[in-house]
């Protein structure tokens, strides 16, 4: 007898069940963490990768990271002067919202702040990020890097890729097995809001846009009681 086709019951209480544990879990977590070190730093995300908190994680070993629900977080360190957790706690919390995440570590604030000032890394775009410089492809005979680099020192696209470039925008041809254009291809312009299409032609042509960079926005400190706010270094590059 063949298996019915009907839509199979998800019981809500369940899964609402197991959001409230894990936003338990991460408000129990925070507070532990606040009782055992003596900074919490409030940090912001740009172009987030796991690959690279990952590794930011693993710098801090000594420390706690936590990045979940910034309203949880918020409130286990207390949203007012009668629900802080510890003293001074309520004034870091209007710094928890958006991209942001904790970090509670025993380190001083200077270490902390010169490793986040002097720690990026280059990535490849995703859609919705603005292009940080103009590209184009050039005509002619298109290249692996598109004419980013000389043509001695590149090497022909492969007639293999003419398909999928062409699916993505790029208004190519083959040309006695060479893939070509017959007219200089703006892939995009600076300032400009990506697509899926330009962010896969960029990946491909190994342009690089993105930067995986952490701020951190302000910092508790549990002798002084006091929140330090702090200023973005790089703010006036954007």
């Amino acid at each position: 007898m063949p298996k019915s086709k009907r839509s199979k019951v998800v019981h809500l209480t369940q899964v609402q069940k197991k959001d409230k544990e894990l936003r338990t879990k991460l408000f129990d977590n925070v507070r532990e963490a606040a009782d055992n070190f003596s900074h919490i730093y409030v940090f912001g995300v740009e172009n987030m990768r796991n690959t690279y908190l990952k590794d930011v994680r693993t710098h801090f070993s000594d420390s706690r990271i936590f990045f979940g629900k910034t309203k949880v977080m918020a409130k286990a360190l207390g949203m007012t002067d009668a629900e802080e957790y510890q003293p001074g706690l309520s004034k870091l919390t209007p710094y928890i919202e958006g991209s942001v995440g904790l970090l509670l570590s025993n380190r001083e604030p200077t270490e902390v702040l010169e490793y986040f000032e002097n720690y990026s890394e280059i990535d490849y775009a995703r859609a919705g990020v603005k292009a940080t410089r103009d590209f184009t492809i050039p005509a002619g005979v298109v290249y692996s890097r598109g004419g980013d680099i000389p043509v001695e020192e590149d090497v022909a696209m492969p007639h293999s890729l003419e398909v999928t470039v062409r699916k993505w925008g790029m208004p190519t041809k083959l040309d006695k097995g060479k893939v070509v254009l017959d007219g200089d291809y703006e892939l995009c312009k600076e300032g400009r809001t990506l697509n899926s299409h330009q962010t896969a032609l960029l990946k491909l042509f190994g342009v690089a846009m993105a930067e995986f960079r952490i701020q951190v926005k302000a910092y508790w400190s549990q002798a002084s009681t006091e929140v330090t706010p702090v200023e973005d270094p790089n703010a006036m590059e954007d």
